[in-house]
Order: structure tokens, then C-alpha cells, then sequence
């Protein structure tokens, strides 16, 4: 799976280097087999954006994108998505994706992250419940599920690491939040590029059968 998404962020044209950032040396010994770059951090960090930080600390590029190792179906494009709002805000200091949700189990799954957005695209909230609800005889309101690719000025980055951890990003597991609750605001590009995050042995199944049938298929 890392190797995956390593490979598939390696081929979008707004990243220069890919790094795998792990505490955990089998993950360091899989990326080293297929000629990946990876680097060791603290085994103390509570969250991805202060493993993504540490590393960041060394480095001179003033865009940081994260991917997280457990999107396998990662488009590329997805990536130059996300980073292509930067080129033209120098105040926007970190950005992530989102797609449509059509599928109401999607909505009540709490596995799957949903988003809320404002009428600029800024997200309001991230939670692991269905979000938005709509009343009995309202019309729906538009339902985002949140892509976990994040975007973010170095600088950005940095400090948020240094940020205390929230009561809502405590309560949800969702790092996003801490951004949020600190007034850090996130844009949040729609996409319509289908993938699928790997939290459970269903979901490795369903990645196991596509990538399979695309094989098939080539």
C-alpha cells in the first residue's frame, strides 16, 4: 500500500521530492525495498501533522503536501489539485479535498470523515457523524466527504505542530480540527476523483478488487 501512494504522488507535477515519514521500522524496511526516500521520527507524536512537521523542520520548500499512506487509489491530479490555490493566495495556508457524497451510507458511516463548507469553499467543520442534518421537510443539503490530503504553508505547518491539542480534534480524532479551533482556515477543493481511504479490513478488500480488476482490464 505505501508503495502505492508513493509512487502515485511521485508522478504529480507540483511535488519535487517524496518522503515516507514513519516511527516504525518495517514500514522504513518496505519503502527502502522499493527504492523509496524515508525518514524516522519520534515515536511520541500524537497525530500525522506533527509527524509531517518534524520532518518539515529540515526542510527549505515553502509548500508541504501530506499524503496519508492509507490512500492507496490517490490520483495524482488530486495532489496538484490541492496545491494549485497556493500559486494564486498568498494568504491561504493550508488546503485540503473533498468529494460529493451520493451515497447515504457513506453519511453514517463514521469512518468516512464529512466536511462542511462555506459559500467560498472554506470548511467549517470536519466531523466523523453525519453532517449536515437536515430537518424533516427541508430540501438536502449539499453532503462532502473529507479526502485526508493536506496542503500547507511550511510556516503554517510549523506552528500548528506547536498548537495544543483540542477538545474537538480530542473528541473527534480528527488532527483538521486543531487547525480550525486556532482560526487556521482550510479551503477545501471539491474533486470529483473516487478513492478510498484504508481504515478497515472491508475497505482493503474493496482496494484489493479494484486495483485487480484495473490490472485485468490494462
Amino acid at each position: 500500500m505505501i508503495e502505492h501512494v508513493y509512487r502515485r504522488a511521485s508522478e504529480a507535477s507540483s511535488v519535487g521530492r517524496v518522503i515516507v515519514a514513519t516511527d516504525d521500522a518495517r514500514i522504513r524496511s518496505a519503502v527502502e525495498r522499493f527504492g523509496g526516500e524515508c525518514v524516522m521520527t519520534s515515536p511520541s507524536h500524537q497525530s500525522g501533522t506533527d509527524r509531517l512537521a518534524e520532518v518539515a523542520a529540515s526542510l527549505d520548500d515553502d509548500i508541504i503536501v501530506n499524503v496519508q499512506g492509507d490512500e492507496p487509489l490517490l490520483d495524482p491530479g488530486m495532489i496538484d489539485a490541492a496545491v494549485a490555490p497556493f500559486a494564486a493566495d498568498p494568504a491561504l495556508m493550508m488546503s485540503t479535498l473533498r468529494k460529493r457524497i451520493t451515497d447515504p451510507a457513506e453519511l453514517q458511516n463514521p469512518h468516512v470523515t464529512k466536511v462542511v463548507v462555506d459559500r467560498h469553499g472554506f470548511a467549517l467543520y470536519f466531523s466523523r457523524a453525519p453532517i449536515p442534518f437536515t430537518r424533516a421537510g427541508q430540501p438536502d443539503a449539499p453532503a462532502w466527504r473529507h479526502i485526508g490530503l493536506y496542503v500547507y504553508r511550511r510556516t503554517c505547518l510549523l506552528q500548528l505542530s506547536q498548537l495544543p491539542q483540542t477538545a474537538l480534534e480530542r473528541a473527534e480524532a480528527l488532527e483538521q480540527l486543531r487547525a480550525l479551533e486556532h482560526g487556521i482556515r482550510i479551503q477545501a477543493i471539491e474533486t470529483t476523483h473516487e478513492t478510498i481511504g484504508v481504515d478497515t479490513s472491508e475497505d482493503l478488500e474493496r482496494v484489493r478488487r479494484i486495483c485487480d480488476a484495473t490490472v485485468r482490464s490494462a
